[in-house]
């Protein structure tokens, strides 16, 4: 090639890396979205190639500069300011705008003090690139604190638009077992009521477009509401509104609390919509009771990838927890616990499966609490999502899981546990 040739070539060439104005070409900002939450709020930025960043903490006012090289202020990210909202427990507001050549600059203002975790993701199930911003407060959210300021059962229930469920009256399909009190004791029972993924995760999808993270919320809440009522119970929510809690919280969260019972609500899916029917699991070390169970639990523990966690931070210490003398027993009770919720879900709906399933899933793995995951329904499944998005029915199926609980309690009464190491 000779020297005229390569000059014409390399021209050519860094015309392709340039626009037309002739500047580098940005990439293209697909989504934003900002998801509070009581624990944190996290921002994410969504884009089709990865992203290049640098960011840092300014004090007096508290905020958080983010600059983003190689985007261009479109009209997605000039959106991100108008999706804060008022409520937001750690943003005050987001600003975004041109810094400099190829750099945008955001800054988010903050209400006070945070430890921020940012970090990206890779492409997963519908998603492209993403950059998280996970906005932490220094002091962290105590979970005891929703016990102490205990709310009243309507209150509990109550929905992000101030709407409360209706008390509506279970109309059984055939006959219920009477309701007993849970025995009393000199303390209160502690429920942790888990509703299957939120945020960044949809959970599973059905035809209609009902997404299983507003299902497992709504039927949390409702569940939430009958446990409150009861005089010597309380629960405790994972997740109380539309955002991300990573598995390993979930299960740090009931043991912080120091949980009677975890709960954790699901809705079902499969390829083929005709599959329908309730199903209770529990923790297996020891392989699954069945191929599917252990697909259902592979898929679940998938949640971790798509809500998007910061891996650098873990520590896997889930993953590593060795079986003690009390994960037998637990194990034990949670198999108790799961047949008397299934039994109950009978009546409210057929059983996909007439007995309790067993497979690794990583929600359960509390080794000192008695832990169910309920899959209430089919989200596939047409009629079932219908019903799945009904409140009376939502209500039924909390009725059934409370139920079960109570039953369980009634021949399980709670005993001070020996418990072990906590898991941090």
């Amino acid at each position: 090639m000779s020297r005229r040739q390569f000059i014409a070539f390399a021209g050519a060439s860094l015309a392709l890396l340039v626009s037309p104005t002739g500047r580098a070409a940005a990439s293209e900002l697909l989504a934003v979205r900002v998801w509070p939450g009581t624990e944190y709020t996290r921002i994410t930025l969504e884009g089709a190639s990865e992203f290049t960043f640098s960011h840092m903490l300014v004090k007096d006012p508290e905020r958080l500069v983010l600059d983003l090289e190689g985007l261009d202020l479109n009209s997605v990210l000039q959106s991100l300011p108008s999706r804060v909202l008022e409520s937001d427990p750690v943003i005050k507001l987001i600003r975004a705008g041109r810094n400099r050549p190829g750099v945008i600059r955001v800054v988010v203002e903050l209400k006070g003090e945070i430890n921020p975790q940012v970090f990206t993701l890779k492409p997963i199930a519908n998603y492209g690139h993403r950059l998280v911003v996970d906005l932490y407060p220094s002091v962290p959210v105590d979970p005891l604190l929703a016990l102490i300021e205990k709310s009243s059962p309507m209150e509990a229930a109550a929905g992000d638009d101030g709407t409360t469920p209706a008390a509506t009256a279970s109309t059984p399909e055939r006959p219920q077992h009477a309701a007993r009190p849970v025995p009393e004791a000199n303390r209160l029972f502690t429920v942790v009521i888990d509703a299957g993924h939120g945020g960044e995760d949809p959970g599973a999808v059905g035809r209609r477009g009902t997404h299983e993270k507003n299902v497992t919320l709504s039927i949390a809440r409702w569940l939430k509401a009958k446990i409150d009522a009861e005089p010597n119970m309380r629960a405790v929510m994972t997740r109380n509104a539309d955002y991300f809690v990573p598995l390993h919280r979930r299960v740090s969260m009931a043991r912080r609390v120091q949980a009677d019972l975890f709960v954790s609500i699901h809705a079902d899916a499969f390829v083929r919509p005709e599959a329908r029917g309730s199903s209770v699991y529990v923790l297996s070390e020891r392989g699954a009771t069945s191929s599917a169970a252990r697909m259902l639990a592979q898929r679940e523990n998938d949640a971790d990838l798509i809500g998007g966690v910061n891996l650098a931070r873990q520590d896997g210490h889930l993953a590593r927890t060795l079986l003690d003398l009390s994960q037998t027993a637990t194990m034990s009770d949670s198999l108790k616990l799961g047949e008397a919720v299934l039994d109950e879900l009978g009546g409210v709906n057929k059983l996909h499966k007439a007995q309790v399933e067993q497979a690794g899933f990583a929600v359960l793995r509390a080794p000192d609490i008695p832990s169910i995951l309920v899959e209430t329904a089919f989200i596939s499944n047409p009629e079932e999502e219908r019903r799945l998005n009904d409140k009376g029915y939502q209500d039924k199926m909390a009725e059934a899981v409370m139920r079960g609980i109570r039953r369980y309690f009634q021949s399980n009464p709670p005993v001070h546990r020996t418990t072990v190491a906590r898991l941090g």
